[in-house]
């Protein structure tokens, strides 16, 4: 193999913000692509991009127009449909727009709740009419608990 330098045609790209180039970087930025994305989105390199934004602002104006002009249809779609009567669309722009958030609250239902003394009154009663949900009859027999008697200690301490 030969060791030798080769010589490798190389022509340096120019860097200009020609119409086309920014054309491609509205469009670009009007999809909503950004970053590194953008930059080969329009036909260039990222370096070459960061370097073309540092260069010439026509390329930063080009991407947030691009933005602007994106934003604007979604907000007029969002627009037309809430005053065609979308509610969801409604909600949405005045959610977006002018920070409303629907109050929030919690609505209980007072016929559903229980209530803990009837339901325990309801248990005594089966209880005591001896109802037993089993298969087998089973009597209900109640032996009352041997009463524990306490002895006193005294408590002494050595202070």
């Amino acid at each position: 193999m030969d060791n030798a330098f080769r010589s490798i045609p190389f022509e340096p790209r120019e860097l200009k913000a020609t119409p086309d180039v920014l054309e491609r970087i509205y469009a670009a930025s009007k999809l909503g692509i950004k970053g590194d994305a953008l930059a080969f989105a329009a036909g260039l390199l990222p370096i070459e991009y960061r370097r073309l934004l540092a260069l010439d602002h026509a390329a930063s104006i080009a991407e947030a127009k691009g933005r602007a002009d994106s934003e604007v249809e979604a907000a007029s779609v969002v627009r037309t449909a809430a005053l065609e009567g979308d509610s969801k669309a409604a909600i949405a722009l005045l959610t977006m727009l002018h920070q409303w958030a629907p109050e929030q609250k919690i609505s209980v239902d007072i016929k559903s709740q229980i209530s803990i003394t009837a339901a325990l009154q309801q248990a005594e009663s089966r209880v005591i009419e001896g109802r037993v949900l089993s298969d087998e009859d089973v009597a209900l027999t109640h032996s009352p608990a041997e009463p524990v008697a306490l002895e006193s200690h005294r408590a002494t301490a050595d202070l």
